[in-house]
């Protein structure tokens, strides 16, 4: 289980800190907007790897989702909080991100200020159990043909559509 008292930055939509709350308050239903990073990883061949959520995450357990997605703690930089999250849930430390922007993302339990990077990346990835339930590469095709299936996490196909359509 996710750690309910780690601590998060409260910001206000422009990424500025204006406070502190709990992984627990975050994710109550409260929805107090708290920053998160994202990184999809693309190969060479343009495929793009997804992480598998495991079952104990409190937050669309079992469901596919972007390469790595992490939340900034208190204190941390996103491009800090970026590089610590791939390298925990992917074991992946050499990439280049290139940053795509920011949006708001509103579940039924979270705000998140969502910072959005890609990379393309042809090392070898090696998801963590401890924190993934694993991962593979997809191509445009599958994610296409699985969108709206309630395969993926809603943020990841939003996100998707929103960055590199849906045609």
């Amino acid at each position: 289980m996710d750690n309910q008292r780690e601590l998060f930055p409260v910001v206000d939509e422009n990424g500025h800190v204006i406070g502190s709350i709990s992984r627990g308050q975050a994710h109550d239903g409260t929805k107090i907007l708290h920053p998160v990073v994202h990184l999809h990883l693309f190969n060479s061949q343009g495929q793009l790897f997804l992480q598998e959520r495991p079952q104990w995450k409190d937050i669309q357990p079992g469901k596919w989702d972007t390469a790595t997605g992490g939340h900034v703690d208190y204190g941390e930089k996103v491009a800090d909080a970026l590089t610590r999250e791939v390298s925990e849930e992917l074991g992946v430390t050499d990439f280049i991100p290139e940053f795509l922007g920011k949006y708001i993302f509103e579940g039924k339990r979270e705000r998140e200020l969502v910072y959005v990077y890609k990379t393309i990346y042809d090392g070898e990835v090696c998801p963590n159990p401890d924190e993934l339930a694993g991962g593979r590469f997809f191509s445009r095709e599958e994610i296409l043909e699985k969108l709206g299936k309630e395969f993926f996490t809603p943020n990841f196909e939003d996100e998707y559509i929103k960055i590199f359509g849906n045609k």
